[in-house]
């Protein structure tokens, strides 16, 4: 197999090579690809803390029980732990809403405040549902606002130019999101864990994510949380250098990674957005319909006909994916920082979050 090959080279940028095999478009040898919903190999079942979160407090966060849960590990991978769609069905949409609808509304920030006046990117959703319920097939169309979302940060906004976080710049993380966050965090061993820092990916068909590492972040103990909706995705997990070949693994709709401990710090990627296995416009798992009795204090949301209407016709080409990070551990602060205001934002919008048509922009995939 040609990924094979490229992994047993080992050597200098040997990550560099894998991400460029699984970028090409025609890259169809994907049985080195790890599938969780097949697990083998390298993958082991892995223990969550099932009595650390209540059946109530999943439900509320639209999640099954833990102890319905299949979580699994990788072989070479320590603290990593990636766990295949536990939410409960019609609860995906909440989130998916929320990322569309709600969370790039203002005071967050997203790449379109880079070159849109302020007043231009104060309701991306109203700006775009119709067009995009209208949308057919035909590449020429014009792009709505929402379709050229690249990134939203939340909470504690990531400066894309000093790759820091500050204290002045900080914006209240959304309530709804911090609960989800803080059951999963628990339940994989992590209580305690505050949902500080968001980002929010928008991928498409032509997108990818470089190579990169999140240690912004003051605490490292805290694990990295990322949830994933749409559309599917190949993610290269590899070392703590360059030089150490990727493994490469699928990420369906609905799917959770945990990043924590020894796989805090290590170099990852997403090469390549692929339609979902299922061979359908969107995954069963998002067909689904919401429970019409909800849990007292539920944080999910119905929503409308209408509403889903503009989100399906998003996702038929596209994946969301949602990053949650705790950046200051109890206590800590940040330190001073002379001469900054903490507001500086990304130097071009695909420079850590790319995508093909892009080009003179010419992002660091590295």
């Amino acid at each position: 197999m040609a990924a094979a090959a490229l992994t047993r080279e080992g050597g200098e940028d040997a990550f560099r090579r894998l991400f460029r095999f699984y970028r090409q478009r025609d890259a169809s040898d994907l049985r080195g690809v790890v599938d969780f919903s097949m697990p083998g190999g390298q993958v082991f079942k892995s223990q969550l803390s099932i009595s650390s979160v209540s059946d109530q407090d999943a439900y509320r966060a639209g999640l099954q029980p833990v102890s319905q849960w299949k979580a699994y590990g990788l072989n070479g991978y320590p603290g990593f732990i990636f766990i295949p769609n536990p939410f409960l069905p019609g609860c995906q949409r909440h989130w998916v809403k929320q990322c569309l609808k709600l969370y790039p509304q203002k005071p967050s920030v997203c790449n379109l405040d880079l070159h849109m006046a302020p007043e231009k990117t104060i309701d991306l959703w109203g700006q775009s549902k119709e067009q995009l319920r209208r949308k057919g097939s035909s590449k020429r169309e014009p792009r709505s606002l929402l379709e050229k979302l690249r990134w939203v940060t939340l909470g504690y906004h990531y400066n894309w130019d000093t790759k820091k976080y500050s204290a002045n710049h900080h914006t209240p993380f959304p309530s709804d999101l911090a609960f989800l966050s803080e059951q999963v965090a628990a339940a994989c061993g992590f209580r305690g864990f505050q949902a500080q820092a968001g980002i929010l990916n928008y991928y498409h068909f032509d997108s990818s994510l470089g190579i990169h590492v999140d240690e912004s972040e003051l605490d490292h103990s805290r694990p990295l949380l990322s949830f994933s909706f749409g559309q599917s995705s190949i993610f290269l997990l590899g070392g703590l250098k360059r030089e150490e070949a990727p493994t490469a693994m699928f990420m369906h709709s609905g799917d959770i990674m945990v990043m924590s401990g020894f796989s805090r710090l290590l170099y990852h990627a997403v090469p390549r957005v692929l339609p979902n296995p299922e061979g359908t416009a969107l995954p069963s798992c998002l067909d689904q319909a919401l429970s019409s009795d909800l849990p007292a204090g539920s944080v999910i949301e119905r929503s409308s006909d209408e509403d889903w209407q503009v989100c399906a016709k998003y996702l038929q080409s596209s994946r969301i994916n949602m990053t949650i990070r705790q950046v200051l551990a109890e206590g800590q602060k940040f330190p001073e920082e002379c001469g900054t205001n903490g507001k500086g934002q990304a130097p071009s919008e695909d420079s850590h979050h790319q995508n093909s048509r892009a080009k003179r922009h010419k992002p660091n995939t590295d």
